[in-house]
């Protein structure tokens, strides 16, 4: 009999790291999350109090793909600590006209 192995019938799970921006580009929000297609959506219906609700940040303009939760995490509180000028390097060296990936066709 064969050892049934409850790993192989799970699906490959992805983390995500994410930075959304307000219109003006001029507030930044960094975040992790599971589900990337979800989460920004509830961001741009302004479904998540706080900080991105508060300063109208809907706009995803950068994000990372991890294995792991973890890892996600671990990168996420990265470039929390890049504070500004590094933050905005970052997205420009993918996306020098900070282009909303959410509505530009990702999905």
């Amino acid at each position: 009999m064969e050892k049934y192995d409850e790993m192989s019938n799970k699906a490959e799970t992805k983390s995500y790291v994410y930075i959304l921006c307000n219109k003006r580009r001029n507030v930044v929000y960094v975040g992790s999350t599971d589900d990337l297609k979800k989460r920004v959506y509830f961001h741009k219906k302004r479904l998540i109090p706080g900080f991105t609700k508060k300063y109208n940040i809907d706009q995803l303009v950068y994000f990372e793909i991890f294995d792991s939760k973890l890892e996600s995490v671990r990168r996420e509180k990265q470039i929390k600590g890049y504070k500004g000028v590094k933050e905005n390097a970052l997205v420009q060296y993918v996306d020098l006209e900070w282009v909303d990936l959410y509505e530009g066709g990702l999905w």
